[in-house]
């Protein structure tokens, strides 16, 4: 039976050489949810999904997957579990195409067959609108094309849990439309935890809002509660 809550976290801690990167982190993703967080620079935010992903083994605590333990799983096994993350910072195979960058990821989780692997690959491109761009070298595409590619490459993988941190950095304005658009097409589909400090971005794609200060969570709420949370608002909005 399928468990309401697609990802828990509870008592998550993370402690760098004596510095709290993370205390007491109590957090719950409904399934199918559009979820943004957000926090000041600093706030614990990369930290967070980094425990969440398996790039960075929490100090203690424990992070539950679909209902399966995965505190300690290497993060390639969390990858096959359906758990896909782009990171801050582009990562994309340079020397490899478009269309290859994403057929990495489609053929760990579906197999090989060619015509499967082929149509899910283009259907990842397309939904970010790049598909012309499929036999493009990665490393000659522009940086925007790059996070769009990296994307793609998420999407390719058909995530349960789609991690999407700071995706819009570096994109156009058209771009971000489009990537507006695709989050709204994604929802209820897939569950999508999103860090942006696009506060226009979070506002119009998220149904909830987690906030993160000081690695520990200020508040929760859908937009309008955190519109209107001053604690929020001294915290991360800037205001008094």
């Amino acid at each position: 039976m399928a468990t309401l809550s697609l990802l828990t976290t509870r008592r998550v801690c993370k402690n760098f050489g004596g510095l709290d990167a993370l205390t007491d982190v109590d957090f719950e993703l409904p399934r199918g949810q559009v979820r943004a967080l957000i926090g000041p620079n600093g706030a614990g935010k990369s930290t967070f999904v980094g425990t969440i992903c398996g790039r960075i083994p929490p100090t203690s605590g424990e992070i539950v997957f679909d209902g399966q333990d995965i505190t300690h799983l290497a993060t390639h096994r969390r990858i096959c579990l359906g758990i896909a993350y782009t990171f801050q910072i582009t990562s994309v195979f340079s020397r490899l195409t478009a269309y290859e960058n994403v057929a990495l990821g489609v053929r760990r989780i579906h197999g090989s067959r060619w015509q499967k692997v082929h149509s899910l690959v283009m259907e990842a491109l397309d939904r970010v609108r790049i598909a012309d761009l499929a036999e493009q070298i990665a490393g000659d595409l522009s940086y925007g094309h790059q996070r769009l590619l990296e994307i793609a490459m998420g999407l390719g993988q058909s995530p349960e849990l789609f991690i999407l941190d700071e995706p819009t950095q570096g994109l156009a304005e058209g771009e971000i439309e489009g990537f507006k658009d695709l989050i709204r097409s994604l929802s209820g589909q897939t569950t999508i935890l999103l860090i942006e400090h696009n506060m226009n971005v979070v506002m119009e794609t998220a149904e909830f809002i987690t906030v993160l200060n000081a690695g520990r969570i200020l508040a929760e709420g859908t937009v309008d509660e955190m519109r209107h949370n001053q604690d929020v608002q001294a915290a991360y909005l800037g205001r008094d």
